[in-house]
């Protein structure tokens, strides 16, 4: 029974003179036993009028209000001249007062509900005549006026999900592109350092391997000590990445314990690293020191690569409710090309990594020439409690 029942309003939708012309033809059957069935022999436009007031009801929903004219100004005449033959419950009526509540506009519907209560007190010869005209023509159209409303908010669920499913897949749009952002960052940085610290011990060994053996094979571990440490800090991204049900493969995030090791790299490879992290620091919530940890190492690969530098300092320290990381070299800093002041220079791919990571925890970056333009200088300050997490939500 159901799936007839949902058969027909899937037909009745596509062309709704599938129900409405039965319907005219119910009303007129109901109107016609009514004067058929009277005590009086009444003329053919008795007949004619009782038809009448059936025949536009398969156009109700397109003119509700034309079609309630037509019907009422078809019942007049019958029920002046012929009163005795009008149904106890005219079903024209009740379908057209029903669609205009439920389909007309504002206007329309206030000026028949107007109609309805002043022809139904004037139109009645005794009070309960009134009464029970006046229940049946304005119970029918507050229940059209229900099931308007009840249509309205239906819409409104409906362009609410709607809006909700967007918003959805706008989110996890979002956070796709966040996810590929944040992978690309911890591969830039975990390449980037490992490659800088191999290609550098690569260039000395051949130059000390027959003066000095000792260095040389010192570099050639150097060179294994990267690669392994690039490979675990790449298991562990790539972990992220692994179909649902594999075996986890991730180790912890770094954290700034792990600095001095770092510096230890650096320094063993490049540039003296002056290490100075503050013991109050610490523990930290993990996405800080992570942040921090990437931001230090950034800093110096690029002091590796590009600055030239015999020595970087670098110093993080808690100031307040932020953490504050200063990483500054003594190289040769910054040295703007006419392209890059003409387009604007923001940083290269590291640099712009820097940035990100801060922002993610709430904070911010920056990344420029050292004190009097003489090297280079990274800081960046990281948010510690919940007002960098509403402000990264946000």
């Amino acid at each position: 029974m159901g799936r007839v029942a949902q058969w027909w309003a899937r037909l009745a939708g596509g062309n709704p003179y599938l129900l409405d012309v039965p319907l005219a033809l119910f009303s007129f059957a109901v109107s016609l036993w009514s004067v058929w069935n009277d005590d009086t022999h009444w003329p053919w436009w008795v007949y004619a009028m009782t038809a009448g007031t059936a025949l536009p009801l398969p156009w109700r929903r397109r003119a509700p209000l034309a079609v309630a004219a037509l019907s009422g100004l078809a019942s007049i005449p019958v029920s002046v001249v012929a009163h005795s033959v009008m149904p106890q419950i005219p079903v024209y009526a009740v379908v057209t007062i029903y669609t205009v509540a439920d389909r007309a506009r504002d206007w329309q519907r206030g000026l028949l509900l107007g109609i309805l209560v002043v022809s139904n007190i004037l139109g009645t010869h005794s009070v309960n005549g009134a009464f029970f005209s006046l229940l049946l023509t304005i119970g029918t159209f507050v229940f059209g006026s229900l099931v308007r409303e009840l249509r309205r908010l239906a819409r409104v669920e409906a362009d609410r999900a709607l809006e909700a499913g967007r918003r959805a897949a706008s989110d996890a749009a979002r956070a796709v592109a966040e996810e590929r952002a944040r992978i690309a960052r911890e591969m830039h940085d975990i390449l980037a350092h490992a490659v800088s610290l191999m290609v550098i011990q690569a260039e000395a060994g051949p130059l000390v391997v027959r003066d000095n053996p000792d260095r040389a094979i010192r570099a050639f571990d150097d060179i294994a000590g990267a690669g392994r440490d690039a490979m675990v800090q790449l298991r562990r991204v790539l972990g992220v990445l692994k179909e649902d049900g594999a075996a986890p493969e991730l180790a912890p995030q770094p954290r700034l314990y792990e600095l001095p090791a770092l510096a230890e790299r650096v320094s063993g490879t490049g540039p003296a690293v002056e290490l100075e992290v503050d013991p109050s620091a610490g523990p930290l919530p993990a996405e800080v020191e992570a942040a921090a940890y990437r931001i230090v190492q950034e800093a110096l690969t690029n002091a590796v690569k590009h600055a030239e530098a015999s020595r970087v300092s670098v110093r993080v320290v808690r100031a307040g409710e932020e953490l504050s990381v200063t990483v500054a070299d003594d190289g040769h800093g910054l040295r703007l090309s006419s392209e890059h002041v003409a387009s604007g220079w923001s940083g290269g791919r590291g640099l712009v990594g820097i940035r990100e990571r801060a922002a993610a925890c709430g904070g911010r970056a920056e990344a420029g020439p050292g004190p009097g333009g003489r090297g280079f200088l990274v800081s960046a300050r990281l948010p510690l409690g919940a007002a960098g997490l509403a402000e990264r939500v946000g």
